[in-house]
């Protein structure tokens, strides 16, 4: 097992973090979680950071949760059915999905380059993610009912919020293999690119959101992420609300400039 589970760069504003198990196909261990979520809350904590990247090492994105892992789970729970094994099963699961899914606590936009097989939970960790670029050829699954698992890592809640009711019980139910095209077809991922150029199309757009302002962006995110369970009048409020923080800013005074003078604005860059 490489020292390193999760790599970090830094290439200015922009971070790219890597699942670096190949050997394992970036499988998901609770040691992965666990470095993951610390690198995520440094990230988190540097207000110059405007998009961050997450990418597999090797063939794979991540092909899913540890299969010893989950056969040991299994083993408890078949000893004792019902019993004290289910809590804590459910407890150490419910805990599990935490560590990975802390991607969403990123407060700048994240963009998955899957550029291989992203799997079951694995995939789950993209679809966290505010963009997905895939390879053309990549291998996406949600194939929890064909291991006879429920389906974990929100993807009961995320799945049919991208792609809407029916595919989603196409993919929850059949577990089936799809390729980034028709991945980006039915928008579970933003677009599919040639093989070997997902992390590069991943990069080219994550530059492109570092170069709006960072302000408004990082709002943008928290806006979207609450219209989900909001009514229009309350997330108009949120708008306006914002708006008015805005109106304070240097970036507004910045694009205005940059409108008025027919540039491209410089956020926060001299």
């Amino acid at each position: 097992m490489p020292d390193a589970l999760i790599l970090c760069e830094r290439d200015g504003d922009v971070a790219v973090l890597t699942f670096n198990d190949p050997d394992r196909r970036n499988a998901m261990t609770r040691e992965m979680g666990e470095t993951l979520a610390a690198r995520v809350a440094e990230l988190a904590s540097e207000p110059s950071l405007r998009a961050v990247v997450l990418t597999g090492a090797g063939r794979a994105f991540s092909a899913g949760g540890d299969l010893g892992m989950i056969d040991a789970r299994a083993r408890a729970g078949a000893a004792e059915p019902g019993g004290p094994a289910r809590r804590r099963n459910r407890d150490e699961m419910r805990a599990f999905y935490q560590l990975f899914l802390s991607v969403r606590d990123l407060p700048c936009p994240s963009v998955a380059a899957l550029n291989g097989a992203a799997i079951g939970a694995g995939l789950c960790v993209a679809l966290a993610c505010d963009l997905r670029v895939a390879a053309r050829d990549a291998k996406l699954g949600l194939n929890f009912t064909r291991l006879g698992i429920h389906p974990g890592m929100g993807a009961t809640w995320t799945v049919p919020r991208l792609v809407g009711p029916a595919h989603a019980a196409d993919l929850l139910f059949t577990g089936r293999i799809l390729d980034g095209e028709e991945a980006a077809r039915i928008g579970l991922v933003n677009r599919a690119v040639e093989p070997g150029q997902a992390l590069a199309e991943a990069l080219v757009l994550a530059r492109a959101l570092a170069t709006a302002s960072p302000f408004a962006v990082r709002a943008t995110k928290r806006a979207l992420e609450r219209s989900l369970g909001s009514s229009l009048e309350d997330q108009l409020s949120f708008e306006a609300a914002r708006q008015a923080e805005c109106f304070e800013s240097d970036d507004l005074r910045e694009g205005i400039a940059a409108a008025r003078e027919r540039r491209d604005p410089r956020f926060g860059r001299s």
